[in-house]
């Protein structure tokens, strides 16, 4: 269900910018396109593709919404460290048990130099 919806939001994003693209330019954007006719009029006539802006528009927020619902659904309050096999959360005042240095540290190869030969 969640890949169905995944894939019509995608679709739904493609069509609103596709739209968006295809919509005659108001003017003051950055001074470019078309034409001051009715730029100064408090509203404009809704046209075809102003109201498929808003239909796009508003189904794509309702799949973001669904989205997010399931995301939080599958998440079950579980953390990202309890998946990487990090314990649970510490208290207030204790201190995080480290690991040991060593095991921060990548290992150390004998043969390989330590800097780079230097160019003189």
């Amino acid at each position: 269900m969640e890949n169905i919806i995944l894939v019509v939001h995608l679709i739904l994003a493609i069509c609103l910018i596709g739209v968006v693209l295809l919509q005659r330019s108001e003017g003051g954007g950055l001074g470019l396109g078309g034409g001051g006719g009715g730029v100064m009029s408090g509203r404009q006539a809704a046209t075809a593709l102003g109201k498929l802006t808003w239909a796009f528009a508003i189904a794509f927020l309702a799949t973001s919404i669904t989205l997010t619902i399931i995301a939080a659904q599958n998440s079950a309050g579980s953390s990202v460290l309890d998946r990487i096999g990090g314990g649970p959360a510490t208290e207030a005042g204790d201190s995080p048990a480290l690991p040991p240095a060593s095991d921060l540290l990548p290992p150390i190869s004998g043969d390989a130099p330590l800097l780079p030969p230097r160019a003189d």
